[in-house]
Formats: C-alpha cells, sequence, structure tokens
C-alpha cells in the first residue's frame, strides 16, 4: 500500500507552521531596510569626503594666494626700509643757450634698493635727459646727485666712468649686439677691461646667459637670434657686471607683443631676485609693470 505524504492544516506537504513564514518574512524586510540604510550612509559618506576635498582646495588655493600677496607686500616693504641707489636733491639740468633750455628741471627723487620704478612721459618730455643725468652720462647742472651714497657731483670724470661701469647696467631699444661675435662673447666683452681674468669672464658670462634662459644660445651670434633673445643677451650683458641699478631705456620699443611680454617678465623677475630696475618709457602698459610710476612732463618729475 502506497503511502500519501501527510498534509498540514494549509494543505501544502511538509509546510512549516504559519509563524514561521511570518518570521522570515520580517527578517528578510528588516535585512533590506539595513542594506538601503547602510547604502544611503556610504553615499553621505562620500558626498562628505567630496566636500571635505573640495574645501581643502580651496583652503590650499586660498592660502597660496595669501603667500604670493604676503611676499608681494614683504619685497615692498623691504624695498621701502632698504638705502637709497638713487637720491636727486634738486637735481637739474640746463642746456646752454641762447637761450638757455631748462631740459630737467630742479627735482627730488629717491629710488631704494630692490624698488621696480618706471618713469613715463610722451616724446619730448624730459624721459632721455632723465636718463642722462640717471645714468651719469651728463653731469647735472644744479642740486647733488647721490648713487649707492656717492656724491656723483664731487667726482672727476675718469671715476664717475668707472662707477658708471661698476654700478649701472644699461638695456637700450636697439641692442647694439656686435653681429659678428656668438651671444657668449657680447656678454664677455662687457668686462673686458674690468680687470677679471678671461677664464672668470666667461664663467661670469655662461652664468649671466643662464639667468636670463638663454644658457642653450650662448653659440649663437646675434642674426641667429629673435629680437626677444636679443634683448634677453642685452640684460646678460647688463647683469654681468652685477651693477646696483638696472636702467632700460624703452626696453620693448623695438619687439612685437609676445617677445615685449617675454622680456617684461625677465624684469619682474629680476626685481622679484632682488635687482633694482628702472625703466624709462612712453607706453602706459609697459609703465604699469612697475610697482611705483613716476611720470615726466615737460621736463618736471610729478611723483
Amino acid at each position: 500500500m502506497r503511502l500519501l505524504p501527510r498534509r498540514s492544516r494549509a494543505g501544502s506537504p511538509d509546510a512549516g507552521p504559519p509563524e514561521a513564514d511570518t518570521e522570515a518574512s520580517e527578517a528578510g524586510a528588516r535585512e533590506a531596510e539595513a542594506s538601503e540604510a547602510g547604502a544611503r550612509e556610504a553615499e553621505a559618506s562620500e558626498a562628505g569626503a567630496r566636500e571635505a576635498e573640495a574645501s581643502e582646495t580651496e583652503a590650499g588655493e586660498a592660502e597660496a594666494s595669501e603667500t604670493e600677496a604676503g611676499a608681494a607686500e614683504a619685497s615692498e616693504a623691504g624695498a621701502r626700509g632698504a638705502a637709497p641707489v638713487i637720491e636727486f636733491r634738486g637735481v637739474g639740468l640746463t642746456y646752454p643757450g641762447p637761450p638757455p633750455v631748462e631740459a630737467l628741471h630742479p627735482c627730488d627723487l629717491v629710488v631704494r634698493r630692490g624698488e621696480f620704478i618706471t618713469v613715463v612721459g610722451p616724446s619730448g618730455s624730459g624721459k632721455s635727459t632723465f636718463l642722462n643725468v640717471a645714468g651719469l652720462l651728463d653731469s647735472p647742472t644744479s642740486g647733488r646727485y647721490l648713487l649707492d651714497g656717492i656724491d656723483t657731483a664731487a667726482l672727476p670724470d675718469r671715476e664717475r666712468t668707472a662707477l658708471r661701469g661698476r654700478r649701472i647696467g644699461f638695456v637700450f631699444q636697439s641692442f647694439h649686439l656686435l653681429p659678428h661675435r656668438s651671444a657668449l662673447e657680447n656678454v664677455t666683452l662687457a668686462m673686458l677691461y674690468t680687470g677679471i681674468p678671461r677664464a672668470q669672464r666667461l664663467v661670469r658670462a655662461r652664468e649671466a646667459l643662464d639667468q636670463v634662459g638663454l644658457g642653450h644660445r650662448a653659440g649663437a651670434v646675434p642674426g641667429r637670434l629673435s629680437g626677444g633673445e636679443r634683448q634677453r643677451v642685452a640684460i646678460a650683458r647688463a647683469l654681468v657686471g652685477r651693477p646696483s641699478l638696472l636702467l632700460c631705456d624703452e626696453p620693448t620699443g623695438n619687439l612685437d607683443s609676445a617677445n615685449a611680454a617675454s622680456v617684461l617678465g625677465l624684469l619682474d623677475d629680476l626685481h622679484r631676485s632682488g635687482m633694482t630696475v628702472l625703466v624709462i618709457t612712453h607706453d602706459l602698459e609697459v609703465a604699469r609693470r612697475g610697482r611705483r610710476t613716476v611720470t615726466i612732463r615737460d621736463g618736471r618729475l610729478h611723483l
């Protein structure tokens, strides 16, 4: 005789009690809820991590910006407390006539070590006269001019020339490079009459070219260089004597906008490294690069 499986009250074979099914269903629901809650917590945790990362990035950028601003302020504050490189005390220049021409009216000016000064004015305003006096190319007819604390009026011509060679580096609108000499030779020749041994002159010339970013072009002649590169060689030549003052006359006047921006960037870098820079220009965009701007008009300085 075949035995049939025993049925439960619910009518299904071997079914457990209804309470067990209910408990299992509730347990599954609780597990599902716990899983959803865990997923929500994970999403919240990821969102919090992203917010924290963004906050740290913003804080880092703000700190970097504050650091740069602080460095610029510290540099300017240091310049304000530094010793004067140029000091005009009632300096003026009158060319004899007839009639006499007062090319530079008596003026006072102090340029301290580490400053970046621009002198701006239109053509015929007296910029060239100011350059000639500041560069010890002309002697003032009134007042006193102190360069690094030395009263230049008291010096004979030979000593003035020697002082100019040691303390001032010139950069002109025209590069004034010897066309058949390499960049290295053009820079080296600036030290020809300094008494520095030739081997040391070569070392210093290479260092100056490296300083202006042209170490790799040391063997190139000017005809193989761009306008911006030729002006950089001229700046290296001005720097090689390690002057107190870099005196620039329209240094971007013969350059296109890209090369002009490159040369101005170099002047900014030199200023940040501690060099005293004085740029004479008619270009207001160039003038804005200075930390302080002096205007000259009709031979009068306006500080």
